[in-house]
This record gives C-alpha cells, sequence and structure tokens, in this order.
C-alpha cells in the first residue's frame, strides 16, 4: 500500500461508478506480478492514465506513467503526479526522463507509456516513437501491448467532457508480452507491437456495444463514424504544432 498512489486508486474507482463507467478487462494475467515491464498502451483520452492503470489491478501492480511535465507543475496534480512516483516528461530533452524510466524498470517496477505521444484525434493508432523499446531494451524487461477503447466518448481532444453518468462502457485488453532484446531492431519491435495493438483494437471494436448515431464523432471513419481520417487527424497536429511552435509529437 503506498500512501498516495492507493487512496487515489480507490477515489477514481468510485468516481468512475458514479458516472457508470463500464470497464471490460482483458488478458490482464498477462499483467507480471513481479518485475519490471513496459505497458505501452494507444491514446485517446485525457483520463487514459487513470483508466490504463486499472489493467494492472487484479495482478496488484502499481503503475508508473510518462507523463508530459506540464501535468507535474499544474498546482493540484503536481504533487499527486509526484506521491504516485510517475515519471514527467521534457519533450525538449527527454534524455533524463528516459533514465528515470529504465532505473525505474530495472527496480521492478511497471512503467506505463503512450507511444503515440499524443491523443489520436482519429481513434486510429498514429506512428509510434521508438523510446518506449529502447526503454525496454535497456532494461532488459519485457513491452506490454495494451489498447484502450471508449475512453474517447468521455473526453477527448476537440470534444467537451462528459463528467456525469453516462454509462460509458470502455475496454482494456493486454497482450501477450514481446521480449525487446538489446540485439534486436528498436523499428522492427515497434512493428510487432504495432500490429499486435491493431488486432486487439479491432478485436475490442468489434464487441464493443453499439454508439448512439449522435456519438459516431467518438467513432473513426474506417467504422462508419464521422472522426477525422488519419490523415486528415495528421494533419491537424501538425498544424496544431506549428501553432505552437513545437514539432508533432516530440516525446519519447
Amino acid at each position: 500500500m503506498e500512501p498516495v498512489y492507493t487512496p487515489v486508486i480507490w477515489i477514481a474507482r468510485g468516481l468512475f461508478a458514479a458516472q457508470g463507467l463500464k470497464f471490460t478487462i482483458t488478458g490482464a494475467e498477462n499483467i507480471p506480478t513481479s518485475g519490471g515491464a513496459v505497458l505501452m498502451s494507444n491514446h485517446l483520452s485525457y483520463f487514459d492514465f487513470a483508466y490504463a492503470g486499472l489493467a494492472a489491478v487484479p495482478s496488484r501492480r502499481l503503475v508508473r506513467f510518462m507523463a508530459k511535465d506540464d501535468v507535474f507543475r499544474h498546482k493540484i496534480s503536481g504533487p499527486l503526479m509526484r506521491g504516485m512516483h510517475h515519471i514527467p516528461v521534457d519533450r525538449t530533452a527527454g534524455a533524463a526522463s528516459f533514465r528515470e524510466a529504465v532505473n525505474a524498470l530495472k527496480a521492478g517496477e511497471i512503467v506505463g507509456v503512450f507511444p503515440e505521444a499524443t491523443i489520436s484525434r482519429s481513434f486510429e493508432l498514429k506512428a509510434f516513437k521508438s523510446g518506449a523499446v529502447r526503454m525496454a531494451q535497456a532494461a532488459a524487461v519485457p513491452v506490454l501491448p495494451m489498447i484502450i477503447w471508449g475512453s474517447q466518448r468521455v473526453w477527448t481532444k476537440g470534444h467537451p467532457k462528459r463528467l456525469g453518468r453516462t454509462n460509458v462502457p470502455i475496454t482494456l485488453s493486454i497482450g501477450e508480452p514481446i521480449v525487446a532484446r538489446r540485439e534486436d531492431d528498436a523499428d522492427d519491435i515497434n512493428l510487432q507491437l504495432r500490429k499486435r495493438m491493431t488486432d486487439l483494437l479491432h478485436a475490442a471494436q468489434e464487441a464493443y456495444p453499439a454508439v448512439p448515431t449522435d456519438e459516431l464523432k467518438y467513432l473513426p471513419a474506417r467504422l462508419g463514424g464521422s472522426a477525422p481520417t488519419l490523415e486528415q487527424a495528421t494533419a491537424l497536429d501538425e498544424e496544431e504544432a506549428l501553432r505552437r511552435g513545437a514539432r508533432p509529437g516530440s516525446a519519447a
């Protein structure tokens, strides 16, 4: 039991219950009960950090997520993030956060990473950064592919948050671990992970309950939704990055 993380989990689960969120977790047995691992997930919602950690609860593990350092500077979220020993990421200088994550992995922690770096507006998998795989190689730990589906219906980029009792189903699906050896090519491992996560995502989408017609904006165009295509979403991300003076998705 941890003095900050454990109470936060119980409070969060109470809030999720009040919202009527219905979680379905498959593949929880793939989360190791001990030892380090990189938990690699897609990114659909501003609350994915809170939801993704639930996948490790059956194994009695806590996930140390890598998150942009802005969150750690906030007067409310900052103390909580530090108290839960999450890992801040400075996108302009990621070497320090990379080292901190590798040290945590070597110490037996599970480190959570969103390799797309930013929320996917298309709700499809974006290009993956290689940092997660390189961390696993450096620490000699496996990578756990995971997908989230449904979280975009609560609060995602470009749409208002829905924090009332929405009764939204949310799927968490964890695949079998992939070993990333030091001698392996990180890009090749990334391709394997992307294929595994694509299969998990499509399976979760097929099993997911039909969404109301007024929520088609939360479905990818591939499934008949009105969300932008991956190409359109990429263009929107690039425009936003230019406005902010940063490279799109510039994270490990």
